[in-house]
């Protein structure tokens, strides 16, 4: 049986790790970035965090960097948003999905 609050509550991680990117300074990170999708462990202890930017994988990965000595501020501002009794470890990866996907959706455009 799937565990629905799991799941729910990455939900709402990625969308605050959303709101939390707009907000933050540092200019190792991409104003394009993008959260893919957060995949939170059973027992809510840890969470990875997949990124991917508009620009390349290059980029997302300088972003991550950013990220990883941002993390802190990131577990702290989950904590308070979602009335978390523990905050998961965050885990920050970078994705190359969207530049996947846009180079896929050149391939069809060009098919047609």
């Amino acid at each position: 049986m799937p565990n629905f609050k799991n799941s729910r509550t990455a939900e709402d991680i990625k969308r605050e790790i959303t709101a939390i990117l707009r907000e933050l300074k540092d200019p190792r990170i991409d104003k394009m970035l993008t959260v893919v999708r957060a995949d939170l462990s059973g027992d809510m202890s840890s969470c990875k965090v997949y990124v991917s930017s508009f620009d390349g994988i290059e980029r997302a990965k300088e972003s991550v960097l950013g990220l990883k000595s941002a993390a802190g501020f990131i577990k702290r501002e989950l904590f308070h948003r979602l009335k978390l009794r523990k905050a998961p470890e965050l885990t920050f990866i970078a994705d190359n999905s969207i530049e996947r996907s846009a180079e896929i959706s050149r391939k069809l455009h060009d098919l047609l």
